[in-house]
């Protein structure tokens, strides 16, 4: 089995500004498209309350309906962003809609967690730092913006910018292990050899796997 490459060093994009502070888990994915049997297709859904109307149509006035910002994967926000309910649902929604990082005034401590479960970079700068990030992109959408979690740098244009994110959240995406199906999967023999020695496993083999 080749071993996958699952560290998360460097993310490059264009940003999406998403203005307001104490934005939770329910406006970033309602609770009534959590009936799901899957996370399959939960991006559609993102900010669904704030981009749809009632027939459906994203016609609301909403980032994640500009065309302006429509290549953009990387998420500025403001502070406390995704408190409240602590469902996964959200960071998985904004995966799946194509964000691959977030940049903020601060998270919530569940929600920073499982972003950084499914290989998201949730980044804190101070407010000053995270509104002129905001206004460039907001002038010129096209902006790059790279995240280099070794260095704990944010480029934006000519401007960087220094944080400081939690060593095990840091540790994590740069080994690896923040993706814990493929360090199973690269560490294959050694659970299997370790599955052997258990006195309440028989005839151990992985679904699935070869």
């Amino acid at each position: 089995m080749q071993e996958r490459n699952i560290s998360i060093q460097q993310i490059e994009g264009r940003g999406i500004p998403v203005r307001g502070n104490d934005i939770d888990t329910d406006q970033i994915i309602p609770a009534r498209f959590m009936k799901r049997v899957t996370f399959d297709g939960l991006g559609e859904f993102a900010f669904y309350d704030h981009r749809y109307d009632e027939d459906g149509n994203a016609t609301k006035k909403h980032p994640l309906n500009d065309p302006r910002f429509r290549d953009g994967a990387i998420l500025l926000v403001n502070s406390n962003f995704g408190c409240g309910s602590s469902r996964e649902h959200a960071p998985q929604a904004l995966a799946r809609f194509g964000i691959r990082a977030v940049i903020g005034e601060s998270f919530a401590e569940i929600f920073a967690g499982n972003c950084t479960a499914m290989g998201i970079p949730a980044i804190a700068l101070p407010h000053h730092d995270i509104e002129q990030i905001m206004q460039t992109v907001e002038t010129n959408p096209a902006t790059p913006i790279q995240i280099y979690v070794r260095d704990e740098v944010v480029s934006v244009g000519e401007h960087r910018y220094h944080f400081d994110l939690s060593p095990a959240y840091r540790n994590a995406l740069l080994s690896g292990a923040w993706d814990s199906t493929s360090v199973m999967l690269n560490n294959l023999e050694e659970i299997k050899a370790t599955a052997t020695r258990l006195p309440y496993t028989t005839n151990f083999e992985p679904a699935g796997v070869q």
